[in-house]
């Protein structure tokens, strides 16, 4: 007697039925999956993004948004800070490095940065090739940049206000390629670097164009976006951010606690799709339950003529079984195979509108803990599809048939 063969029919007997059974199973798998591993790696791409900053000092307003706009490069800054304010911060005994940096404008999407030799740092960013920057109008490319645009070495371009790619507000003074940033999975990858002269050249030759008074600038009305800051020890931690927020128009942010507050907001998120997630799975195992005790119960006499030529009653609770982990391995395949592609859609979406890289990393730690809960589900719902034929009255069943 070939169960494997007799399991497969059975779950062809009724194959819509077994076929909506797969599939809201796996989508619940996939649901499970999906919103874990999302949530994984757009934290972890948000530490990663943190680099080595400790503070962030800028225009007064959110905190959440001076971090979001200044670290991560996802949000609309504050607004603009006093320059020779900003340096007389950063040479506070307590601060290791304070580097400025100030943007505003982009080249196709990508956000460009004028700030210091220092802002590398941070992110331990390396060059790959070419030199520093020794002049204005010269730039590095994050290596996300160079990979998706095709720039290389010496190549110029014209980059534009704000930071949208457009062709209605683009600057006339072209910038220049000197070299490109090593790969290091954080948000310097994406990210164009030049110095604060570059910027500030950019939008005063625009003022000069549109026939604004044009003076040389100094220190005294230089302005930038904000001030990254790390610090020599806690002490800076504990003592700087308040007085900059007790004592000065600026205010200071602090990236760790503010993009832990943001993911205690979207972690409610998280914590209801995962329970959707969860009550589907619960719905799909009865719906397997419901099919696999109807099928004993329609398929009573077969299994009883099964009996008298032999077969066990482990034998019968087999087929029973067979069909019970199929339909549950076929589901987690495809659950599996439908996280992963709408995470791949949505990781595409992300890289299109925010130009954040997010990196795909398949969690068997999550896989496996997912699979353990659909197997136990399908173990209770084999155990009780099976009472009939633990029950069974072979010659009742035989009789009342014929």
């Amino acid at each position: 007697m070939n169960i494997w063969k007799i399991s497969i029919k059975n779950l062809f007997h009724k194959p819509l039925y077994t076929f909506l059974s797969i599939l809201s199973l796996a989508i619940s798998i996939g649901l499970l999956l999906g919103i874990k591993q999302l949530d994984a790696s757009v934290k972890q791409q948000f530490d990663n993004s943190l680099g080595n900053i400790d503070l962030v000092i800028g225009a007064k307003g959110s905190p959440l948004q001076l971090v979001l706009a200044s670290i991560m490069h996802i949000d609309n800054p504050t607004g603009n800070i006093s320059y020779k304010e900003a340096k007389k911060i950063g040479k506070n005994p307590l601060i290791k490095t304070a580097v400025p940096i100030s943007y505003g404008d982009n080249y196709k999407g990508y956000r460009i940065v004028g700030t210091t030799e220092l802002f590398a740092n941070f992110y331990e960013a390396e060059l790959e090739e070419g030199k520093p920057i020794k002049k204005p109008m010269e730039v590095i490319l994050g290596h996300t940049v160079a990979q998706q645009l095709g720039l290389k070495i010496g190549d110029t371009f014209l980059s534009s206000h704000g930071f949208k790619d457009n062709t209605m507000d683009v600057h006339t003074e072209p910038l220049t390629v000197v070299g490109i940033y090593k790969p290091t999975q954080k948000v310097i990858d994406r990210l164009i670097v030049t110095n604060l002269e570059s910027i500030w050249d950019a939008h005063d030759h625009e003022a000069h164009e549109a026939g604004e008074a044009h003076e040389h600038h100094d220190d005294e009305n230089k302005e930038v976006t904000s001030l990254l800051i790390s610090f020599k020890s806690p002490m800076g931690l504990l003592t700087i951010p308040r007085q900059i927020n007790e004592k000065t128009d600026f205010q200071a942010a602090l990236p760790k606690y503010e993009i832990q507050r943001l993911f205690q907001f979207t972690g409610i998120g998280v914590k209801i799709v995962s329970w959707i997630a969860y009550i589907i799975l619960v719905i799909s195992c009865i719906t397997i339950f419901i099919s696999l005790f109807k099928m004993v119960k329609e398929r009573a006499f077969d299994l009883a003529l099964l009996r008298t030529y032999g077969a066990s009653n482990f034998q019968l609770i087999k087929i029973v079984a067979y069909e019970g982990f199929t339909i549950g391995f076929l589901a987690t395949i495809l659950g599996i195979l439908i996280s992963q592609s709408g995470l791949i859609i949505v990781y595409n979406m992300i890289e299109n509108q925010y130009k954040q890289n997010i990196v795909q990393n398949i969690s068997y730690t999550d896989i496996l803990e997912t699979s353990l809960w659909v197997f136990i589900m399908i173990i209770v719902a084999i155990s009780l599809s099976i009472l009939p034929i633990i029950k069974m009255n072979i010659s009742k069943i035989l009789s009342n048939e014929k």
